[in-house]
Formats: C-alpha cells, structure tokens, sequence
C-alpha cells in the first residue's frame, strides 16, 4: 500500500477543518448531540469538489425526507411501540428498495432517507414526546456538517471532478482504440485485446457516475453533461459494432483471406483510430469513399462471403462514423467549447438514459433489513435492552450502505472491525485524553492526530472503506457534549450494542440475501436474452434505442462480475454481444417483414417464434440445429424469390445466423437447393 500524497493530506486537512469548525459551531449553540455535526462532515467529505457538492445536496435532502417521516410516524404510533418499530423498519426497508432500482448517485437521497429515520426515529421509541426537539436538533445538526464540509471544499484548494473525468474518459477511449484496432487487424484476437474489451464494458459504470456529478463541478466542464452522456453513449456502441466486425473478419478469412483492397482500407481505419486526438476529421469522408468502392453486389445469386462482406462493410461504415463522433466529441470537451459537435452517426445526437433496474435484488436489499432490523427490535423489546436502540439503528445504517452489493456480509464484517476500532480509539479518547482537555483548542489539538491520518486514508481508493468507517463512527460513538460526562458502564454497554447490532446484520444479510457476482451476472444475461425473447414475438417494431441502450447497460454490470472468471467470462460476454447483435437485427427484419408476400412473411414469423423460444429457455447453451435449419430454409426462400429480396433483409438474416450460429458452416446453394427441397409439398 503506497503512502499519502500531497493531495490526499490537503483533503484531510480540509475535512478535519469543516468538522471542527462545525462542532464548534454546534457547542456554540447549545446543540444537545453536536458530535453528529463532526459525524456528518467525515460522511459527506469527497476527494473531487463535484461529487462532494452533489453528496451533500443528496444528503441534506435525505435528511429532511427522513425527518419528516420521522414526524409523521412517531406521534400517531405513540401508544404501540411495536408497531412503531414494525414502521420504521418497512419505511427503512422501502426506502433501501428505491436506492438499490435507482443506481445514479441520487440514490443516496433514499438511503439517508432511510436511515435518518433510524438514527432519530428508534432512540425515541420509548421517549416519543421529545420528537418535535429531537427532529429539529438532529436536522440542525446535520446541516451544520453539510455547511462547513461543502463550503471549505469549495473554496479552499478545491478539486475540481473535471480533469479526472477527462484522465478516465481519455484511458477508456484508449482501450477502446486498442481493442478496436486489434480486430481491425484481423489477427486471432489474444488476452490482450479480450482484456481491453472487457474493461470498455466494465468501466462504463465508473464513467456514469462520475458524469452525473459533473453538473455540481467547480471546473468548466460543469456545462459539457450532454456532450459526455453522448461521448460515454458512442463508446458503449463500439461494443456490438466491433464484434459484428470481428466476426464477419475471422469469416472472411477463413474462407480465403482478406483481399488486398479490404485490408488496405481495415489499416488506413486502423491508422486512423490510433492517431486518437490528433486524427484528422476529414478523414472520416475518405474512409467512407473507400469502403463505398468495395461495395459488392448483394442478390440472389451472392455468395456467402460476399454477403459476409457486404455486413462488414456496413460495421466498417457505424465504425468510422462512431470513431469521428468520440473524437470530435472528446476534443470538444478537452477544449472545452461549449458548442456541440457536429456528429455523424445515424442516430443522432439523442441521449438515450435507459437503464436496468434490478428488482428482485432490490427486493431482496429490502427484505433482509426489514428482518434484521426486525430481529434485533424483537430481541430489544422482548429483554427491555436499555441499548437496544442503538443496536438496530446500526443495523439499519449498515443495510442501507451495503444495499447495492451482491453479497454484503465481507462489506458487513468489514464495516464490524472498523467500529471495533473506532470503539477503542473512543475509549482511549474518552478515558485517557478528554479529562485532559479543557478547552476546544485543546480538544482540536487531541483531535487532530488521528482524525488527520484518518482523512487521508478516506482520500485514498484502497484504504478508504477503513478510514470513512472508523473516522464517522469514531466521531459519531464519542457522543461529544458541552460539558464532559463519560461513564464507563454506559460507554462499554453502547460499545457491545453497536458490535452485535451489526454482527447480527452480517449473520441475517448471509442468510437471506447474499448471492455470489456470478450469479448475479448470469442472472443479467437472461434478463437480456427475454428482452430478445419478447423482441422476436413482437409484431410490432420495438425502440431501437432503447433495446441497445439497454441491453449495453446489463452488459456493464456483467463484465466487471465477470472480470474474476477469465475464460468462462470472456466467453460469456462474447455471447452476449453476439445476442445483441441477433437482437439489433431482428429488430432491423421487423421493419421489412410487413412488406414480404404473405408466404414469406409466415415463413419470417415462424423463424423469430423459433427464436423468441430459444431465447425464453432459462439456460444459457447456445441454439440447436434445428433453429439453423429454420434460419437456412427462410434464407433459401428469400434467394429463390429474386422479387422480394433486398440488400437489408439478407444482410439481417445473415446476422442473425452468424449471431446465433458463429461456427455454422457457411451458407451455400447447395444449402438453399436442400432446403427448398424440405420445403416441397409444405402449405402455403
């Protein structure tokens, strides 16, 4: 582990700054649990200056959403504590259910929502007249963290999301780039370029979420949202493009090698892509009339491989429109010019923001705390545990952090061993050092040592689940006031009640919820597979943006599950891409089979029903041959009928099979006589 730089102790000078400030500030006003003020600076506190802003906005209205449900709850359930309890714990656990389906960092609205009404709403069960004081106090509180945390990231030494967003979005196009020019190669693709591949999927995630705080930057890129939703848009496209290409590629040369003309333009595209920023636009025009001159004849008399070639002419086409979208688009943003490219893709400059919303694991989230929550609340109220309120407080606190894992007991158990050390660190606090100080100053001094190496490990990525939990639980579990009142007994019964509140989570979440990313990631390939399904029985076209936008975001929260299991991984996201493909394309034969002769439009819907079951079966294996024989017989009819066919129907019909079939032998007349001959005597 590398030690602090610079930057991560200005960051931890500067959140120990807002947290003093505002615990003073809360002493100074006579608040009856300032420590929640100091509490709330180390939760809110953010390296980059946007995502601390947004963090803070989402909070501060969480925080208000809570405490008016705590209002609302606690006066009319006054008289039925266990009804009370049996409340709070569905609120928390509706709550967690809306964070887990909404995965853009607004989410954090619900969960503070959440667990505020755990913090203020379970230590006033069995004092409930206080609500009203306790509500304001705890919002005061809260708000005074908020302040003093946002306002001295913000103006001293801020650090702006912008030139970080840009730093990853420039290393993400460059595996995209690497990835893309290795298929372009025409090579066998090695480990090298299938990592590449699976990091464009996998960071997609990082990227989005760095873009939704872009609007709450001190940076100029504040106003550049829509080029960059754009920019992350066109390089997820890449993904079902450069696999179409991939693939019509490995078959041409199989059949014979590539010929010198195509390779000529795959290099110059290759050269093209690799220049990155510094590529000349105008090239994009050159491109296009190169691979305009290759275009072959495409009719019933075509050969396989023409028609192979023909499809990797039309990927060759989305590509080089792609690369000048991601290049025109990064150099605008890079510049900073507040005018939007000019884009050449055929779909335009909309932003589709379709995403996947999981609700069987939000369902899930929501379940398991509701019953640990439940199970500790029983557990309290049964034994009259004096500090049974705090155990389910941390409990509920600890569901709504982990809720969007897969499995949260090791995040759980990690969170455990922070509190026990935030635990001793307090004891020593309270007990050692605390009777001494008697002034602020003094305290701000004794402080200081700890909390300081503590925000520095909050600063960096791989000590910062240890450093964020000890610094606010330590801060929150002092129970700091104006005058010095540590009692021992009290302090070890509090201490006992937060590690079995949140051991008895862990054990629970094991129990109930917690599924390997595995499955989790299999679980989201079927999800995509029906979304075909339910395509193919369509009758009717479905949106294609939002089929691809869709289907493309499943498959970033695949790859990077799937990132631990390298071969069966790979493979699994390869499938995938080639279902999207298949999907794109019927889609694409929607649109043409309305205008087919009636014979050859049941023969269509025949194939896509075929499809639709294939795709509804629940395991993952690749189609049988019978589904080969129903797409070759559709072919054969299409090229027997030299009246009915067109370029784009073989096209998609050659897309389909390659997608669903990549090691078929390629079609053939010899193919198409067989399968007219099974279709004699067949009712028109």
């Amino acid at each position: 582990m590398s030690l602090p730089s610079l930057r991560d102790w200005i960051f931890s000078v500067k959140t120990f700054t807002g947290a003093m400030l505002a615990l003073w500030i809360a002493l100074r006003m006579g608040l009856d649990r300032p420590y929640w003020a100091m509490a709330t600076a180390y939760i809110v506190a953010q390296p980059l200056t946007g995502a601390m802003r947004s963090k803070a906005l989402y909070r501060f209205s969480g925080t208000m959403l809570g405490a008016v449900a705590t209002i609302a709850l606690i006066p009319n359930l006054v008289d039925a504590p266990v009804l009370l309890v049996a409340a709070l714990s569905l609120w928390i656990g509706g709550c967690i259910y809306f964070a887990v389906l909404d995965r853009t960092p607004r989410s954090y609205v619900f969960l503070l929502a959440g667990y505020t009404v755990a913090l203020i709403g379970f230590p006033l069960v069995d004092a409930p007249g206080t609500v009203w004081d306790v509500v304001l106090a705890r919002v005061e509180e809260i708000t005074l963290g908020i302040v003093c945390t946002t306002v001295i990231g913000s103006i001293v030494l801020p650090v702006p999301l912008g030139p970080a967003l840009t730093t990853r979005l420039d290393k993400w196009i460059g595996d995209a780039a690497d990835w893309t020019v290795g298929v372009l190669s025409g090579a066998p693709q090695d480990a090298a370029s299938a990592a590449a591949r699976r990091r464009v999927a996998a960071n997609a995630v990082e990227i989005a979420t760095l873009a939704t705080h872009l609007a709450y930057d001190t940076s100029n890129l504040q106003t550049a949202t829509v080029p960059v939703a754009i920019l992350h848009q066109r390089v997820l496209l890449l993904l079902p493009v450069v696999s179409g290409a991939a693939d019509r590629i490995r078959l041409l040369r199989e059949a014979g090698g590539i010929a010198p003309p195509l390779r000529a333009v795959l290099d110059h595209m290759s050269d093209w892509i690799r220049a990155g920023r510094t590529a000349d636009l105008s090239k994009a025009t050159e491109l296009h009339a190169e691979i305009d001159a290759l275009e072959p004849t495409v009719d019933a008399t075509a050969d396989w491989t023409v028609v192979m070639l023909a499809g990797l002419l039309g990927r060759l086409r989305e590509l080089t429109d792609l690369a000048h979208d991601i290049i025109a688009l990064r150099r605008q943003i890079r510049d900073e010019q507040p005018r939007l490219a000019t884009l050449s893709f055929a779909r335009g400059e909309a932003v589709a923001t379709y995403h996947h919303r999981d609700r069987l694991m939000a369902v899930h989230a929501a379940l398991a705390a509701i019953c640990a929550i439940a199970v500790i609340s029983a557990f309290w109220i049964a034994t009259a545990w004096p500090e049974g309120a705090a155990a389910a407080t941390l409990a509920a606190v600890a569901c709504a952090i982990f809720a969007a894992q897969d499995d949260p007991t090791p995040n759980m158990l990690g969170f455990l061993a922070a509190a026990a050390i935030a635990l001793v660190i307090d004891a020593i606090y309270l007990f050692a050092v605390l009777p001494r100080a008697n002034s602020f100053e003094m305290l701000v001094i004794a402080f200081a040592p700890v909390y300081l190496l503590l925000g520095a490990l909050m600063s960096m990525p791989a000590t910062a689940r240890v450093g964020g939990p000890i610094a606010f639980i330590g801060a929150s579990q002092l129970a700091l006031s104006s005058s010095y009142a540590a009692d021992f007994p009290s302090y070890v019964n509090n201490s006992a009640a937060a590690i079995i509140g949140l051991g008895a989570t862990a054990i629970i979440t094991r129990i109930i919820r917690s599924v390997s990313a595995e499955w989790t990631a299999y679980r989201l390939l079927r999800r995509n597979r029906r979304a075909i399904a339910i395509v193919a029985a369509n009758r009717s076209p479905a949106n294609l943006a939002a089929f691809v936008t869709l289907m493309l975001d499943r498959l970033s929260l695949v790859a990077p599950r799937l990132a631990v299991s390298a071969e069966g991984g790979d493979s699994a996201a390869t499938s995938a891409l080639a279902d999207l493909r298949v999907g794109i394309n019927i889609l694409g034969l929607q649109r043409e089979t309305p205008e087919l002769p009636e014979r050859l439009h049941r023969t269509v819907r025949t194939m896509l029903d075929a499809i639709a079951a294939h795709f509804r079966r629940r395991s993952l294996d690749p189609a049988d041959s019978a589904l080969l024989a129903i797409i070759d017989r559709v072919i054969a009819e299409v090229v027997q009928d030299p009246a009915t066919i067109t370029r784009t129907l073989l096209l998609q019909l050659s897309g389909i099979r390659r997608g669903l079939f990549p090691d078929a032998p390629p079609y053939t007349s010899d193919t198409a006589r067989e399968m007219m001959q099974q279709t004699i005597g067949r009712p028109a």
